[in-house]
C-alpha cells in the first residue's frame, strides 16, 4: 500500500502560515487556531505540506484502508480557507444554513473570509465535528 502523504510533520505552523498567508488571511488563521485549540485541547501541528491540524485519530475502512488523520484542521488555499469540520452529525444541515457565506463538500467547509460567517455557529460546528469524530473513531490518540 502506498504511504500516506497527509501525516503529522515537524514543519513549523508559524513558518508555513507566514509564507503562505497574507496578513488578512493570517488574522483569520489565528482566530481558527484559537477556536480549534480551545475545542480540542491540542496545539496546532502540520499535517502534510499544507494542513494545520489538531489532535489525531486512527481510521480503518471496510476496504481495509487505514491511517491516522487530524481530528480537525484547516488550510489557507488560494481561493478560500478550507476547514476540515464536516462530519455527519445530526445538526449539521441546520448549522450550515445559519453559518453565512460558504460552500461545502462531503468533508470540507470552504469560506473566503471569517467576516462572511457567524463565528458562534462555526465554533459550534467545529465542536460537533470533533465530538462526532472522537465518538466514531474511539481509541488512542
Amino acid at each position: 500500500m502506498a504511504e500516506l502523504k497527509t501525516k503529522a510533520t515537524d514543519q513549523s505552523v508559524k513558518d508555513f502560515l507566514d509564507k503562505k498567508a497574507s496578513a488578512k488571511v493570517r488574522k483569520d488563521c489565528d482566530v481558527i487556531i484559537s477556536l480549534m485549540s480551545k475545542i480540542t485541547g491540542e496545539k496546532p501541528k502540520m499535517w502534510g505540506p499544507s494542513i494545520v491540524g489538531f489532535g489525531k485519530y486512527h481510521y480503518r475502512y471496510e476496504s481495509g484502508h487505514e491511517g491516522d488523520m487530524c481530528i480537525t484542521g484547516f488550510s489557507p488555499r488560494k481561493s478560500n480557507l478550507t476547514l476540515y469540520v464536516i462530519a455527519d452529525y445530526p445538526e449539521q444541515e441546520q448549522l450550515l444554513k445559519k453559518l453565512g457565506k460558504h460552500t461545502s463538500s462531503k468533508a470540507c467547509l470552504y469560506i473566503k473570509k471569517l467576516e462572511d460567517v457567524d463565528i458562534t455557529v462555526l465554533e459550534k460546528m467545529i465542536s460537533k465535528s470533533v465530538a462526532y469524530t472522537k465518538k466514531k473513531y474511539p481509541g488512542k490518540k
